[in-house]
């Protein structure tokens, strides 16, 4: 359903150093984000309570593979089921004594599902809304003016701008799809 220029993608690997890492990573995190399109406009995960915008993912479950785990945390944090059509991005970020590593998919919206939210996320206010894609990279390109006040916001923007920035290079041209 998607094309990417024509071409099969290779998938691209970056690094992200965090100013407060450790000398060794000690711990390491995995998780999945999806890059959801429809109609021109990004699905995105929003806390209310903070203004924190995230591109909808998290943690791996045990046993469970990055795309599994893509398709349940869009689920469970927006509400829609959605199909993994391409994986474009791992991100390997380094902050303190971690090491996170966040897969990302393109992904298409295939239904409705329910959404389960954990108590800190009903407590922060996390809510699905779609915005236009040029409305995300301009929330997420805004990341270096966190920097004296939240390392972990300023690195969470850094990420999202980052993964856009090489979605947006993919030139990928999705059909026309209403759910």
């Amino acid at each position: 359903m998607f094309s990417v220029g024509g071409q099969k993608s290779n998938m691209k690997e970056i690094e992200i150093f965090g100013a407060n890492r450790f000398e060794t990573f000690t711990k390491t995190r995995s998780g999945s984000r999806a890059v959801v399109i429809n109609n021109g406009k990004m699905l995105l995960s929003h806390e209310t309570g903070s203004g924190w915008w995230l591109i909808p993912g998290g943690g791996l479950e045990e046993n469970e593979s990055p795309e599994e785990c893509c398709v349940r945390e869009v689920e469970e944090e927006t509400g829609y089921i959605v199909s993994p059509v391409l994986k474009f991005l791992k991100i390997y970020e380094f902050y303190e004594e971690y090491r996170y590593i966040s897969h990302y998919y393109v992904c298409e919206v295939t239904g409705h599902g329910q959404m389960a939210l954990t108590e800190a996320e009903k407590k922060r206010g996390l809510e699905p809304q779609w915005l236009p894609l040029n409305e995300a990279i301009d929330i997420f390109s805004c990341h270096q003016k966190y920097a004296d006040i939240s390392e972990e916001k300023r690195g969470s923007y850094l990420r999202e701008y980052t993964a856009l920035s090489e979605y947006i290079k993919l030139k990928i041209q999705p059909e026309q799809k209403i759910i």
